[in-house]
C-alpha cells in the first residue's frame, strides 16, 4: 500500500505539471515519444524554476491552464469519457459547464502537489505501434532516487498539417485518471442527473477554493 500511495503522489505531481506547463504549439511533426519526452522534461524544469507554482499559487495555475494548456489537451474527449453515456444527451451549455468545472476540479485538486517536485527524471519507453496509428499509448518511468513510478499517456493524433498529438488520459501505476472520475460521476448522474453532477462539481470547487 505504501508503494501505491507513493505512486499516486508522484502521479499527482506529474498531472499537476501537465495542467500548468506553459507549452508552446510544437507538437507538429514530432514522434509521440519525442512529444512526451519534451513535455515531461519541460514540466519538471518549469516547476523547479517557478516558486509560485511550487507554492501552489492556484490563480497562476488557472491562468496558464486557460492560455497555454487547453489547446494541447483533448479536454472535450477527457470530459466526455469521464461523464460517460450521459454526455450524448447533454446540451451544449451543459457540456461547456461540465468541461469548465472538471478543469477547475483537476487544477485545484492537484495544484498542491507541485511543491513536491524534486530531482525526478523521466525515461520514455519505445512505442508499440506504427506511423499510421491515430491513437496510441506512450509509457514512461518517473525516477526519483531509488523510487520508480510508471506513468502512461494516451495520445490522439489531431488533424491538420504535420503530426500533432494531444493527451486525453493519464495512467498512474495501472489506474487511468479519466476512468477514476467516470465511476464517481456515474454515481452522481444516476442519483441527480447531469445538472446534479454540475452542481456537485461546482460546490466541490468552491469548497476547494476556500481551503
Amino acid at each position: 500500500m505504501t508503494g501505491q500511495k507513493s505512486g499516486f503522489r508522484w502521479g499527482a505531481v506529474i498531472l499537476s505539471a501537465l495542467l500548468v506547463l506553459p507549452w508552446v504549439a510544437r507538437a507538429q511533426d514530432e514522434a509521440p515519444e519525442a512529444f512526451v519526452k519534451r513535455v515531461s522534461v519541460e514540466v519538471l524544469d518549469s516547476i523547479k524554476a517557478d516558486k509560485g507554482m511550487r507554492n501552489g499559487d492556484v490563480n497562476r495555475v488557472m491562468v496558464l491552464v486557460d492560455t497555454r494548456i487547453m489547446p494541447n489537451l483533448d479536454f472535450a474527449r477527457m470530459t466526455a469519457s469521464a461523464v460517460g453515456p450521459a454526455w450524448r444527451q447533454a446540451s451544449p451549455d451543459q457540456k461547456a459547464r461540465l468541461q469548465e468545472e472538471f478543469k477547475t476540479l483537476l487544477t485545484r485538486t492537484y495544484s498542491g502537489a507541485l511543491a513536491q517536485v524534486g530531482d525526478q527524471t523521466v525515461e520514455v519507453k519505445p512505442v508499440r505501434g506504427s506511423a499510421e496509428d491515430k491513437e496510441l499509448v506512450v509509457r514512461t518511468e518517473i525516477k526519483n532516487g531509488g523510487e520508480i513510478v510508471q506513468m502512461d499517456y494516451r495520445l490522439v493524433k489531431t488533424p491538420g498539417q504535420g503530426t500533432g498529438w494531444k493527451i486525453y488520459n493519464l495512467n498512474v501505476m495501472g489506474v487511468w485518471l479519466v476512468d477514476t472520475y467516470k465511476t464517481q460521476f456515474a454515481q452522481e448522474i444516476n442519483a441527480k442527473g447531469l445538472d446534479g453532477l454540475i452542481s456537485t462539481l461546482s460546490e466541490r470547487n468552491k469548497a476547494n477554493a476556500r481551503k
